[in-house]
């Protein structure tokens, strides 16, 4: 072959792969932490049908959707807590996930269970770095490539490395996270030959959604859960993306991109947070009847009277009376409830005790130590005067004492709580019930 005909066939090829190169439309619908919600909020927003139904009318005609979800389907309602979360996996297998990945509440009633709500989704669960001592991953997939629109889109699920501050060495057992950012690029770099499209789908912390933005040049898009606000507008950076809505189903994300298949990113994106709102939809009819079995499953126990409340409260408030009535049931001295263990908000007026479910879904219960004033916890003392030689006693839930390092929690360590004053949920009702009215 003659030089000239080497560099003729040199610039053919050059040219044919710059040809074949092409812009491919994608839209990613997602949600994140719909957290059992099957009815909809105090403030009529979400509900289960009503989240089906916008999914279905947002894939209405789209010939490139992908529906993702990142993490904490359950927990967060009285039929989530009484079955184990099994009802939100059976009624969410209607929505049709095409991928998702596991939330740390997926572990609220043990690994076990953990495995069992895998068996009953119908859609793939990927999470790459949740792994025993061995090294196996608890979902089996670290990831799944989706094809759609003739794009191959690789999915990478993560979880937060706050994983061992948001269980107990109970519940997770043997599993335990690999560093997120750098797990997520690992799959990336093998990914990169078999996609045209890597995102990761994570249920993360704000510093690791925007360490990813930073550090993860291989990720382009990151579709993440965990905090429950969601986001005004999306993080980006050098072109790559971060989204994520509001949990508990108030909105569905609507992710529009236009993908570059050579150079496998973005070229170009609109985003839009689409509001769940019973008063301009129709239910779907099927997830419909799904919620209303099995919340009559529940109503009988839970949609009791049980009191008055003179006002509306928000969390920072309704914490402030979970610890006090912790204080009031144990006789202790001081109570300290994490923030994040708070869930809902209490409404003005007839109170039932599905509104104690919805605050506390935990089965946490009610531990109490006794400490020198020297060794309780800043958090815990505030701005009250305190003897450093005098005895005092604490309640916390047996969460807090679990991870009481964890700065969200009592920052110290090596408290001990031997006594157990019983379940915290029931704590609750009874103290509200004995208080009738809530001021």
């Amino acid at each position: 072959m003659s030089r000239w005909t080497r560099c003729c066939a040199a610039l053919l090829l050059l040219v044919s792969a710059h040809l074949s190169a092409e812009v491919r439309s994608l839209t990613i619908l997602h949600t994140n932490d719909l957290h059992a919600r099957l009815s909809p909020l105090v403030d009529h927003h979400g509900g289960f049908a009503y989240v089906a139904a916008v999914i279905r009318r947002e894939r209405a005609g789209c010939t490139d959707c992908i529906l993702l979800n990142a993490g904490d389907i359950v927990q967060g309602s009285p039929v989530s807590t009484i079955f184990h979360g099994v009802p939100s996996y059976e009624i969410s297998n209607l929505f049709g996930f095409d991928v998702s990945t596991l939330g740390n509440h997926e572990f609220d009633w043990g690994w076990q269970q953990t495995r069992k709500l895998l068996e009953i989704a119908k859609f793939p669960t990927v999470t790459a770095n949740i792994v025993d001592d061995s090294g196996h991953l608890i979902t089996g997939e670290p990831y799944r490539i989706v094809r759609v629109n003739r794009l191959r889109v690789a999915v990478i699920g993560i979880m937060t490395g706050d994983f061992h501050f948001l269980t107990t060495p109970k519940l997770r057992g043997q599993w335990h996270t690999l560093p997120p950012v750098e797990t997520a690029r690992k799959y990336a770099a093998e990914l990169k030959a078999k996609s045209d499209l890597i995102v990761v789908l994570a249920h993360i912390t704000p510093t690791e959604e925007r360490e990813f933005l930073s550090s993860a040049p291989e990720v382009p898009v990151v579709v993440s859960g965990h905090i429950h606000t969601g986001m005004q507008e999306p993080l980006t950076h050098d072109g790559r993306i971060v989204v994520r809505v509001k949990g508990y189903g108030e909105e569905v994300g609507r992710l529009e991109l236009q993908v570059d298949t050579d150079k496998k990113v973005p070229v170009s994106w609109k985003w839009k947070r689409i509001p769940v709102d019973p008063a301009t939809i129709e239910p779907a009819p099927d997830v419909a009847r799904e919620v209303k079995h099995w919340e009559a499953e529940v109503s009988a126990r839970v949609d009791k009277p049980l009191a008055i409340s003179k006002h509306a409260f928000t969390r920072p408030e309704v914490r402030k009376l979970i610890e006090q009535a912790m204080r009031d049931e144990t006789g202790a001295d001081f109570a300290f409830m994490n923030y994040g263990g708070v869930r809902d908000v209490l409404p003005e007026g007839q109170l039932l005790v599905r509104n104690i479910w919805d605050i506390m879904p935990f089965d946490n219960r009610v531990l109490v130590g006794t400490f020198k004033g020297s060794q309780l916890p800043p958090v815990v003392v505030g701005d009250r005067k305190i003897d450093p030689d005098r005895e005092y006693t604490l309640a916390v839930s047996d969460f807090t004492a679990a991870n009481q390092s964890a700065r969200e929690e009592l920052g110290t360590t090596g408290l001990e709580f031997p006594r157990d004053a019983g379940v915290m949920r029931d704590m609750l009702i009874g103290w509200f019930r004995k208080k009738k009215v809530i001021e």
